[in-house]
Parts: structure tokens; C-alpha cells; sequence
């Protein structure tokens, strides 16, 4: 070969790599936010918790069917004043990343994460968000379950909810993201159980007030739960229908994190809701 051919071979060579290099820092990518649900939560995992892969939540089937890199930044108790700020009360998020690695590393809030990330990453396509389910938790702890307590104390944590999940929205925006932004809602842990149930939907319509203020979409998690959980063979009770994980005291009962079948839902919910936005005309 002579050094003319070799040094079209090596400028070919350096070619294709620098498309390959492109093609990998053009990738479309999805950051998911949230809680336990958007980490992929098992209780009581032992020595799994060391390895953060041991852990899959929708947002991996989400960037899998969308072809997007995902980057999932949520935190096990995490609530919607703690993505806000240190000092917020959390549900065991400022415990969890003491003591075991999330699948991203930051040491300050997720919204600062959030916001940084969005910022380094405008290829980003997609924005995820699922909180509030450790407002309510916080709420029964304090009322140890006292259903007239928790009723007194429901509107006030409601409200901060509100408050809360759009500053985060519209944190996010101000970021720079134009893309799709999903808040993804809470389904029932039981649809048999009416009073649980009535406090997941009022949940539900805060989130999706403040959704619409800053332009996002919901993903309905509730009713796609709502209508597997609907078959003869498990009326009304989510954990019958296989979509939350069983318990480790009691194999027939369940905890309130959904199972893979139940992540893999989820998945397809914020898979749908994000192509029905991509094909909504721009108002």
C-alpha cells in the first residue's frame, strides 16, 4: 500500500469515528425525576441496595421503546419540598443516597441536579416527574393513620403539593427545556379501598393543575392501573393483579412499590401520553 492509500485509509478511518462520536453526543436523552417508583424501590433488598442496577424503574423501558439514554435522578422519599430544598422534611431520600448510591450521584437537591443537567444536556427530549406520594405518607406517619386526622390535615398538604410541583415545572422551564415535560401520576395501591382511593384522586387533580400551568402533559397512570386491576380474578386490588411488589413478611400481600409488570405499565402510559404530545398541533 503506499503512503498516498494509507493516508486516505486513516483520514476514512478518523471520518468514522468522529461520525460515530457525533451519532453518541447527538443521541436524543430522558431525565426522569421523581421518587421511589421512578428509582425501582424494593423493600427491604439487603445487600442489593449496594449496587444501584439491582433497581429498575420505568424510565429504563421508557428510553428503551423511545431509543432515548435515559438518566434517572430520583430518590427513595424523596418529597415534593425536599427536591426543593435541603432543609425540607423528606420520607428517608437524604438517608437513602447516606447510605446507598442512586443511579445518578449529586450531593445537593434534585431540582439543583435537575436544573444543571438540563442545562449541559440539550438534546434532552423528554422530562419525567413523579412526586407527592411521600407528602401523604409524611401526613398518615404524623397522624399515626387517624383517618379524621388525616382528613383535617389533607387540604394543607394538598396545597403545598400544588405549590410545590409547579415551582419544580417551572424551574425546569426556565432551565431552557422547551421539550415534552410528563408528570406522571399515583395509582390506587387498592381501587377497593374507597377512602385510599378518593385521596390518590384528589392527589391526582393537584398534580394535574399545576401540569397544565407550565405546559406539561399527565401520563395517567391511575386509569391504566385502574383497568387491569378492574379483571373478575382481582377486583379492585392492584396487588392481586401482580402490579406491586409481594411482601417479604407475606408473599400474597404487597408493599406499595409497583412490580416489573407494573413498571413495564407505567412505561407504556408515559410512552403513549409522550407521543400523543409529540403529535398535538402546536396552540
Amino acid at each position: 500500500m503506499s503512503r498516498a492509500s494509507s493516508s486516505v485509509v486513516i483520514l476514512c478511518l478518523l471520518c468514522m469515528g468522529a461520525s460515530s462520536l457525533v451519532g453518541q453526543t447527538t443521541r436524543r436523552t430522558y431525565l426522569a425525576l421523581g421518587d421511589s417508583v421512578a428509582f425501582g424501590f424494593i423493600d427491604q433488598a439487603g445487600n442489593e441496595y449496594g449496587n444501584p442496577e439491582n433497581f429498575i424503574g420505568y424510565p429504563d423501558y421508557v428510553g428503551q421503546t423511545l431509543g432515548m439514554r435515559d438518566f434517572d435522578a430520583a430518590c427513595p422519599g424523596e418529597t415534593t419540598g425536599s427536591f426543593l430544598s435541603t432543609t425540607a422534611p423528606d420520607d428517608g431520600c437524604r438517608l437513602f443516597k447516606l447510605l446507598a448510591p442512586l443511579h445518578l450521584a449529586y450531593s445537593s437537591t434534585q431540582s439543583r441536579f435537575a436544573r444543571a443537567f438540563l442545562g449541559n444536556h440539550p438534546e434532552t427530549r423528554l422530562v419525567t416527574v413523579m412526586l407527592g406520594a411521600n407528602d401523604l405518607f409524611l401526613l398518615q406517619k404524623a397522624c399515626a393513620n387517624d383517618p379524621a386526622c388525616v382528613a383535617n390535615g389533607l387540604p394543607g398538604v394538598l396545597g403545598a403539593i400544588g405549590t410545590n410541583v409547579a415551582t419544580i415545572l417551572g424551574e425546569i422551564r426556565s432551565a431552557g427545556y422547551e421539550g415534552i415535560l410528563v408528570v406522571v401520576n399515583y395509582y390506587s395501591t387498592d381501587y377497593s379501598d374507597a377512602t385510599g382511593t378518593q385521596i390518590t384522586e384528589q392527589l391526582n387533580q393537584t398534580l394535574a393543575v399545576a401540569a397544565q400551568g407550565a405546559g406539561a402533559v399527565v401520563a395517567d397512570v391511575f386509569t391504566a392501573f385502574q383497568i387491569v386491576a378492574s379483571n373478575p380474578l382481582a377486583p379492585g386490588k392492584t396487588c392481586n393483579a401482580g402490579l406491586l411488589n409481594a411482601s417479604t413478611q407475606d408473599q400474597f400481600s404487597c408493599d406499595v412499590h409497583p412490580s416489573q409488570s407494573g413498571q413495564k405499565l407505567i412505561a407504556r402510559t408515559v410512552v403513549d401520553t409522550f407521543r400523543a404530545a409529540g403529535r398535538k398541533p402546536a396552540e
